[in-house]
């Protein structure tokens, strides 16, 4: 009875999730927009090894083979809805670098977006760079970066989970505005409620939650 409970309760909001996110592919299908990836998701572990190289990617903590397909989910979410892409820069990693390559095909390694999990003496610059970038409209399509969550909390404040996309209107003068957070791999729940008979099933389980009446699981 408790997961059923809990289940409901995650239905019950689903109408709001599937409008905020609707709202912001909106956004990005006008473009002018900065999509901040965090890398899809990888083998076990945090940081990368002892000794790793940026230049070798078999020293490196890289992405799982679900985390392939995760990225390959991201760029079809944005290609489905039309969303406009102009450049795609990410971090040297070869998590970032794959989740770029799988996602959008071509990507500009950018030094600016390289972690400093291990060393923060390099937060600061790193941080400059990309706020001025991030904080001016692309000239065309939206600009997407993708890189690591230390870094992304140091821009925004917000820690991404594995491949959650931080959404950032710019507002010139290396300011920006965060309009919101999005998982595009994950299900479009909008689209799960108008599927026939599945969303029919879900809209009677969220009336009789509503009313009180909870239906036996």
């Amino acid at each position: 009875m408790g997961r059923f409970l809990a289940l409901i309760l995650i239905m019950l909001g689903l109408p709001d999730v599937a409008q905020a996110n609707e709202a912001l592919w909106n956004l990005l299908k006008e473009g002018g927009q900065v999509a901040v990836i965090r890398h899809a998701s990888t083998e076990p572990g945090m940081g990368d090894p002892p000794g790793f190289r940026v230049d070798n990617c078999a020293t490196q903590r890289n992405l799982s083979a679900s985390g392939r397909e995760e990225a390959r989910r991201i760029g079809a979410a944005f290609r489905d809805r039309g969303v406009p892409v102009g450049r795609v820069l990410s971090s040297r990693w070869c998590r970032c670098l794959e989740t770029a390559e799988q996602a959008f095909g071509t990507v500009e390694p950018w030094a600016a977006l390289d972690s400093f999990f291990d060393d923060r003496s390099r937060e600061p610059e790193q941080t400059r760079q990309v706020r001025l970038l991030a904080g001016n409209r692309p000239q065309s399509g939206n600009l997407v970066l993708v890189t690591h969550q230390v870094n992304i909390r140091a821009l925004t404040g917000i820690g991404p989970g594995q491949g959650e996309m931080i959404i950032l209107t710019p507002l010139g003068d290396g300011n920006f505005r965060v309009a919101g957070r999005l998982r595009p791999a994950e299900p479009d729940w909008q689209a799960l409620l108008e599927v026939p008979g599945s969303s029919s099933r879900i809209r009677e389980s969220l009336r009789r939650a509503r009313r009180g009446g909870v239906p036996r699981p």
